[in-house]
């Protein structure tokens, strides 16, 4: 692979309702084989997978920053995080269990955790590699098999997945890759066999997912959209709380859906954060992403570059202030002329009704909004149909938990942002989705469970 920003990578046929069966048959014949293994055994197969990505972490990051225009210093975290999602999931299957329950009479009752069946995966082209990780990995601990489609902007990388599953010994088919789009996604949806669809990406879209799943009562989990507030108070430390900032709006050219796009700044130190974060906004460097100082690449597509350039036209046209950014960026490297490249936009004299600040942009665009009360900035973070995340920064640690305890929000950050460790669940609330990656939470997503109750004795009738 090589660097060749505006071209065609390489072209793939998509999976039609032929093939989209082909893989789910595949899968149904291998879960029968990886349902039946001990969780340690399961345990020892994902171990060799997660060893296996570490051990190529460069190739597959190179390959990464090829596929989704991030810099290869991003690329590298995603592949870590990949690696650590997989080996978190193989130390819980070994101790997946039920419980015993002693019943009166000398009776008892247990439960089993057993998996679901075929699981679809569905996912978004910012964090290709690692949300496949997410997705796959409590899945295949949970004794599942998974069919996953990437995004067709992002195809590539996901393949390199199914191959080191292979390698590391799951059956033949248990973690199968198709291509294409919605269509795609729908055959998927109606599959007979499908058990459950995890799915990342917008809110639209996952409207409709859950409309086809509903059809077949399969189980759902929704990680779709965000307009997540990250609030600034006065007493915080001013230099984390800058860095904080850019983290949660510039990360992936912004394309992150758990950003805090909407940076509400306590009125009494709004002139000088927002001083810091425009001087330090204009030194990020933009470029080659396989280079090891550029901190932002090349957004997805040129579509998607028209778009977040629509909004921050419409943003000035409805009386926001372009503090530094917003516009097209030629590297100077002329074999980048055609990337789709924009410098990272900071918005000023914003107000709640904006769409800037309203809608979802999904690009390097952040706005600044001033509140002046704790009471005030609670209602106004919350005044949205999204829910996914939300952050705080303030020295007082009192006021940081009663903050986050009232955002209606998944996923929240106190003195930091956009931290991601598989420890943790990850998902939100509201318009945002349910169910959650990551963590424990996500073993209830990928197994159900069922109640044996054992009678001891001769069995009374009441006819």
């Amino acid at each position: 692979f090589k660097m060749c920003p505006g071209r065609v990578l390489c072209k793939l046929p998509c999976s039609g309702e032929k093939e989209v069966d082909l893989a789910v048959q595949s899968a149904k014949a291998a879960f029968k084989i990886w349902s039946q293994m001990s969780g340690m055994e399961r345990c020892r197969v994902m171990l060799e997978a997660a060893r296996i990505i570490r051990e190529q972490r460069e190739e597959i990051a190179t390959m990464e920053t090829i596929n989704n225009g991030k810099s290869i210093f991003e690329a590298r975290v995603d592949i870590d995080i990949s690696w650590q999602c997989l080996e978190y999931y193989a130390g819980l299957a070994g101790s997946l269990a039920g419980e015993h329950i002693q019943l009166p009479g000398g009776c008892f009752g247990y439960t089993r955790r057993e998996p679901l069946g075929v699981c679809v995966g569905i996912g978004a082209w910012n964090y290709p590699f690692q949300i496949a990780c997410w997705k796959a990995g409590p899945a295949l601990a949970c004794g599942n098999a998974m069919v996953f489609k990437p995004s067709p902007f992002t195809p590539i990388s996901v393949v390199r997945l199914a191959e080191i599953f292979t390698e590391a010994g799951v059956p033949k088919g248990l973690f199968n890759v198709v291509q294409g789009g919605a269509a795609t996604g729908q055959f998927l949806c109606h599959h007979p066999d499908v058990a459950k669809i995890s799915f990342t990406g917008s809110v639209p879209t996952g409207m409709k997912i859950m409309e086809m799943a509903a059809k077949g009562i399969k189980p759902v989990t929704l990680e779709l959209g965000g307009k997540s507030p990250l609030i600034i108070f006065s007493d915080c430390s001013l230099e984390n709380a800058v860095n904080g900032a850019l983290m949660a709006n510039f990360l992936t050219q912004g394309e992150v859906c758990c950003n805090g796009t909407r940076v509400f700044v306590e009125r009494k130190i709004l002139d000088t954060f927002t001083k810091e974060v425009v001087k330090r906004t204009q030194k990020i460097k933009i470029g080659d992403p396989l280079l090891e100082d550029t901190r932002m690449g090349a957004l997805i597509n040129q579509a998607h570059l028209n778009r977040v350039q629509g909004f921050i036209k419409q943003a000035k046209e409805q009386g926001a202030e372009v503090l530094c950014g917003g516009d097209l960026y030629v590297p100077d490297d002329p074999k980048l002329k055609n990337g789709y490249y924009m410098r990272p936009c900071v918005l000023g004299n914003c107000k709640d009704d904006m769409t800037c600040v309203k809608e979802e942009i999904f690009g390097p665009v952040m706005s600044i909004l001033p509140f002046d009360t704790e009471e005030e900035v609670l209602e106004r973070a919350n005044a949205t149909k999204y829910g996914l995340a939300g952050g705080v920064f303030t020295r007082d640690i009192q006021k940081a938990h009663r903050v986050v305890a009232a955002l209606k929000a998944g996923m929240c950050f106190i003195n930091n942002y956009n931290a991601s460790p598989v420890e943790l669940p990850f998902g939100g609330y509201k318009s945002s989705g349910f169910g959650r990656e990551n963590g424990r939470a996500a073993i209830e997503y990928y197994s159900q469970l069922k109640t044996v109750c054992v009678e001891m004795g001769d069995v009374e009738s009441v006819f």
